[in-house]
């Protein structure tokens, strides 16, 4: 298997995490505020717990039936209305997560496809598929996780005020020791979140390995490495490990060092309590009402959990950031001229990948109508040159016109119906053997459909099978060859001015790729560009552009080409 690409690309900024957690978190504003306000009620509700408690024991001290009765009833209702708020609550953080899951996975789909190659260049698979679906999942979880954490301030900045109308050193007890409640859930959030980060990175890294070994699956069986691949994609199952065990740790950390302090801030408080109530100034409800808002003062337990769920939304919104930070592909709103002939023209045409000049000033035009076929050693850039021809990719220097039309400057649904493209390796992306033929900027009619199924030489094949061009291509066993025919129908059924083949017959007998040359030459005015790997193929083509480390060697005919021996070493090669 090829080494693994680094599963990590540059961190984005920290405020591009941070503005796309606001966005999420904006876009259910609704459904967060009625989230924060059960929570509210719930808070309210638990802070008239304590008084309405002190009041009914006061009140049963004294012998006094019936207003003590009322006020047992109230209490009854304080118990059971949070009891049912809550309920209400976790159906709405359940909704509330899954809404904006599914907003940011459409919007991060939607960014990737827009971004094309370039999204697939810079992130191996598997640490897309991650951040789109697992970093997506854990950042949806913000609106909620946001709304409850406001909501969970009201228990301690109540209690705190509750203490203070009971009596003022009760607050002050308590306050004495809020500084270093404070450090700890400040120190706690910032170890928490670069624990987070560097797991949810370890895991997309292992999810690249794991995507590289099934696409390998084949290649592994038959080498018999199975074992080495095993261990290659578990490398990293060690340093995932330990940031887990230091997340728990801090966790840990956190809740002893919690279970610590807050003990001592609620006995401070009662000792006050108890000094005051031996005075005459506090009953004995006050002295309940007391220790009960002690303990909601002191919720620490519930603020560190909601910092740990928004410290995880955070780092993961940093992740998914870094894929919206890829810069869509950019069209202009310019048409082609009507009735163009098809003309491609490269002109000085640089292309850098990884550092490496893959392409350097090439410069080519591709009369309407005729063919050129693009023939070099393996890395000479003949694929790239395929890529920039139509637009897959921009070129780092240089341009590419067609008809005369700079490719970057002409309308989306115009550039993509006037070029076609067949690969190596086809993708089946239309459910159905006959979805997969029309797949593209439209639908072409059945019966076209069927004529481009037999230029490819695939309608034989596709009759045979179970339900003809209904039949999904996941219950079509097809070879690599039938495949191939397949990607070639789908291009001659969208061809508009220019179709590009990059190797699209290499997995093609001999007489099946006459036959299908021959449908190229009866495309008419349609210009080709061909990705050549055999002789037949380039003398099939009216020009040959031959390229050597990324260079323009010849721009020639192939016979003429052929008496030159580097040129048939080419193929030879």
């Amino acid at each position: 298997m090829a080494h693994t690409r680094t599963a990590a690309a540059r961190p984005a900024p920290a405020p591009a995490g941070d503005r796309l957690l606001l966005t999420t978190a904006r876009h259910s504003a609704g459904r967060a505020a009625a989230l924060g306000l059960l929570a509210l009620a719930s808070a309210g509700a638990a802070l008239l717990l304590p008084l309405a408690l002190g009041h009914t024991l006061d009140l049963l001290l004294a012998r006094r039936g019936p207003g003590a009765a009322r006020w047992t009833a109230l209490c009854a209702l304080l118990v059971a209305g949070p009891a049912a708020l809550d309920a209400a609550g976790e159906l709405l953080t359940g909704t509330t997560a899954a809404r904006a899951t599914a907003r940011l996975r459409h919007r991060l789909l939607g960014h990737v496809l827009a971004a094309g190659p370039r999204a697939a260049g810079r992130f191996p698979p598997g640490d897309l598929v991650t951040r789109a679906v697992g970093n997506a999942a854990d950042t949806g979880t913000a609106p909620a996780t946001l709304a409850h954490a406001a909501a969970s301030v009201a228990g301690p900045v109540g209690g705190i005020v509750a203490l203070g109308l009971i009596d003022p050193w009760l607050a002050v007890a308590f306050l004495a020791g809020a500084p270093l409640l404070a450090a700890l859930l400040r120190a706690f959030a910032r170890a928490s979140t670069d624990s987070v980060a560097r797991y949810q990175q370890l895991q997309g890294d292992i999810a690249t390995r794991l995507v590289e070994a099934l696409g390998g699956a084949r290649t592994i069986a038959a080498a018999g490495t199975a074992g080495r691949e095993r261990a290659r994609i578990l490398e990293p199952l060690p340093r995932l490990s330990r940031q887990g065990r230091r997340m728990w740790r801090v966790q840990g950390r956190s809740t002893a060092q919690a279970g610590t302090l807050v003990p001592l801030l609620q006995i401070a408080v009662l000792a006050v309590a108890g000094l005051r109530l031996s005075q005459g100034h506090l009953t004995v409800g006050d002295l309940l009402a007391a220790s009960r808002y002690a303990v909601l003062a002191t919720g620490v337990g519930m603020l560190v959990g909601h910092l740990n769920a928004a410290a995880r939304a955070r780092a993961a919104a940093g992740r998914a950031a870094e894929i919206l930070a890829v810069p869509r592909v950019p069209y202009g709103q310019r048409r082609l001229p009507a009735g163009g002939p098809g003309t491609l023209e490269l002109r000085d045409v640089s292309v850098v990948r990884g550092g490496r000049t893959v392409l350097d000033d090439v410069s080519v035009t591709v009369p309407g109508g005729t063919s050129l076929a693009v023939v070099g050693l393996s890395g000479s850039g003949k694929t790239v040159l395929a890529e920039a021809a139509g637009r897959l990719a921009d070129p780092d220097g240089g341009l590419v016109l067609l008809d005369g039309v700079p490719l970057p400057s002409i309308r989306h649904e115009d550039l993509r119906r006037a070029i076609g493209y067949a690969f190596a390796r086809p993708a089946l992306l239309g459910g159905t053997i006959g979805g997969t033929i029309g797949f593209g900027a439209f639908t072409p009619e059945r019966e076209a459909l069927e004529g481009a199924a037999r230029a490819a030489c695939a309608h034989d094949f596709v009759r045979r099978l179970p339900h003809g061009y209904d039949t999904a291509c996941a219950s079509a066993p097809l070879s690599g060859g039938e495949t191939q025919r397949l990607g070639l129908a789908r291009a001659f059924a969208h061809a508009g001015r220019v179709l590009i083949l990059d190797d699209a017959t290499s997995s093609l007998d001999t007489a099946t790729e006459r036959r299908v040359a021959a449908a190229l030459r009866a495309c008419g005015a349609t210009t080709r560009l061909l990705v050549a790997h055999r002789p037949a193929t380039a003398a099939a083509a009216d020009r040959v552009l031959w390229l050597h480390e990324g260079r323009a060697v010849a721009v020639a005919p192939h016979a003429t080409l052929w008496q030159n021996p580097s040129y048939r070493a080419v193929f030879n090669a």
